[in-house]
């Protein structure tokens, strides 16, 4: 490898390589780039002196950070893997399901290696892609991963890149697609050395999470569609995971969406394997993944939080914050044949109209929707999933409509067996002052939400974080075995089912009953009938009925008659289907 690097914020570059004497200067080249005439080899260390300054930094670009994102770079050759997947010829996200995990935490381990020692239980789930939280650098040890500086760079302690290869080698191999995480909308508060090479941020305009990215630098453009075709290209992924692509603000003619997705497209068709582009987005707008020809930015899909939250306010009663425009159960029934409950309605939360009606021609898969994921859940006040809170009975409802929703359903690593395990917000700032400043926010943004402060955990206190691992023990036990086997039931009748794969929003249709509390969603000839209340109903069918599935033994199917007890689910259909 020939090191350069783009620095025009630096009068004078060095390279520093434990080994090759002393620190050798770089030679501009032009547009804010520097370049070396030493080559360095697979597995040297290095780093960049900027204006003879005494410590060298990182590389913008490094592939790998043996020991933190403070210290020196190392070289990663990706060709020096041997890859065993040249007959895989990639998976269409249409029809298919997701798996969201985080490696730190799936696993007592918490390594890819780890990780793919447990991919034999996902194939026999039923999942179809695997969806990797952040993995690339960031600073101390275990974190979601959403403060990466390093965006190229694997976490060394989850095993560096070369494991992240053998990963997506072991996926492939399983049958399964690789859909990797990642975050281009800001960096991380520790660590974060580009805005010394040149202007990556915006520092008068900031997000949630910090400094905005400034995208009005093209060779920052570059730096975020370079990393996305890394991974795709180097690593063997099948697609991305955009997050919160509502912060990134963008005003040129090319918005940095389309831009990606016409530079993944390209991509694709060099490979000859589909490439996936999802997008996390609070804008409730389809035009992410409308084409390009009719005004979009062409992306594969985008999740639907709506839909989340419908279901959540249904299972839990929680009307508080942004649930609170779904107290009533026919916001299901319109996230559930519409894609968007927000879609130009006012939002209580947001103090406005929200969102854009979706285009019906556009097909439902587009959308991924769950009942818990990583924000879902961690985001709480102490990271409690739904297994905590719900009985049996809706917890198998809310299988029900995971999996046998409209769209693309994504389930949370564990939320198959029900695991007892929260997930909450941890991180290991080696900085004192940060970790408790990460503490003082996080309670002090729960306060003003009215949780109550004492079950808010530290997020600095290790203990956070090994609650948070999943405990694979359990799962073939009780209850939790139950659910594991509800799970594979209904993920094996999403796929023996053609109405359960339709992916036309003209052929859906749901009825809901506030009062009585039981809901209806028809999907060509199968129907998908929950019993949200305390209370036995009996609902009217035109017609005999042949029940396909059932979470309680005492749903029956009686002349025109469907009997669901208390806290149940059936999917029937017609005794001629």
């Amino acid at each position: 490898m020939i090191p350069e690097v783009w620095a025009p914020r630096a009068e004078t570059v060095a390279l520093r390589a434990p080994g090759r004497g002393d620190d050798t200067p770089l030679t501009h080249v032009g547009g804010g780039w520097w370049r070396s005439e030493v080559e360095l080899q697979h597995g040297d260390e290095y780093g960049f002196v900027l204006d003879d300054a005494a410590v060298a930094r990182p590389d913008p670009r490094s592939r790998r950070q043996p020991r933190g994102v403070h210290e020196l770079s190392a070289v990663f050759d990706p060709g020096v893997h041997e890859w065993n997947d040249g007959s895989w010829t990639g998976r269409q996200l249409a029809g298919g399901v997701v798996y969201e995990l985080h490696i730190g935490t799936f696993t007592p381990e918490g390594t890819l290696d780890a990780a793919a020692r447990r991919l034999g239980h996902l194939v026999e789930l039923g999942i179809d892609f695997v969806e990797l939280l952040p993995v690339n650098g960031f600073n101390g040890v275990h974190n979601w991963g959403y403060d990466g500086v390093l965006w190229y760079a694997v976490h060394e302690p989850y095993g560096g890149p070369a494991a992240y290869q053998r990963f997506v080698d072991a996926c492939h191999a399983a049958g399964l697609g690789v859909i990797q995480d990642v975050v281009y909308n800001h960096l991380g508060p520790s660590g974060n050395y580009l805005p010394e090479f040149g202007p990556y941020l915006r520092d008068a305009e900031s997000n949630t999470w910090g400094s905005s990215v400034d995208l009005d630098e093209a060779e920052v453009r570059r730096y975020i569609v370079e990393n996305a075709l890394m991974w795709l290209r180097d690593h063997h992924v099948d697609g991305l995971r955009l997050d919160a692509v509502h912060a990134l603000k963008d005003d040129g003619p090319v918005h940095i969406l389309q831009e990606l997705a016409e530079s993944v497209d390209a991509l694709s068709a060099h490979l000859g394997r589909p490439l996936t582009l999802i997008a996390e987005s609070d804008m409730n707008d389809a035009r992410l993944i409308a084409a390009r020809e009719a005004g979009g930015y062409g992306l594969t899909a985008q999740w639907s939080d709506d839909y989340h939250h419908a279901l959540h306010v249904a299972l839990t009663g929680e009307t508080t914050g942004y649930y609170a425009d779904f107290a009533s159960l026919d916001a299901l029934a319109k996230a559930a044949t519409r894609g968007f409950f927000h879609d130009g309605t006012w939002s209580s939360f947001r103090g406005r109209e929200h969102g854009h009606p979706i285009d019906p021609r556009i097909p439902t898969w587009r959308l991924v929707t769950f009942s818990q994921d990583h924000d879902q859940i961690g985001n709480r006040a102490a990271g409690d999933r739904l297994s905590q809170t719900l009985d049996e009975g809706s917890l198998a409802i809310a299988a029900v409509l995971t999996v046998l929703a409209p769209f693309t359903p994504m389930l949370f690593m564990g939320e198959e067996w029900a695991a007892s395990t929260p997930w909450q917000f941890f991180t290991s700032h080696p900085e004192p002052e940060l970790g408790e400043a990460t503490a003082r926010g996080r309670t002090a943004e729960f306060a003003r939400m009215g949780w109550d402060e004492s079950v808010v955990p530290d997020p600095q206190d290790p203990e956070t974080f090994r609650r948070s691992i999943l405990r694979w023990d359990e799962k073939d036990a009780g209850m939790h075995a139950r659910m594991l086997a509800l799970y594979r039931e209904l993920l094996a009748l999403r796929r023996q089912r053609p109405d359960l794969a339709d992916p036309d929003f003209h052929h859906l249709a749901a009825t809901a009953d506030a009062d009585a509390r039981w809901f209806r969603l028809e999907r060509g000839g199968t129907e998908v009938i929950v019993n949200f209340s305390t209370a036995l109903v009996r609902l009217p069918v035109s017609g005999p009925r042949r029940i396909l599935l059932s979470t309680h033994p005492g749903v029956a199917a009686e002349a025109e008659t469907l009997v669901l007890p208390a806290r149940s689910a059936v999917v029937v259909a017609s005794e001629t289907d």
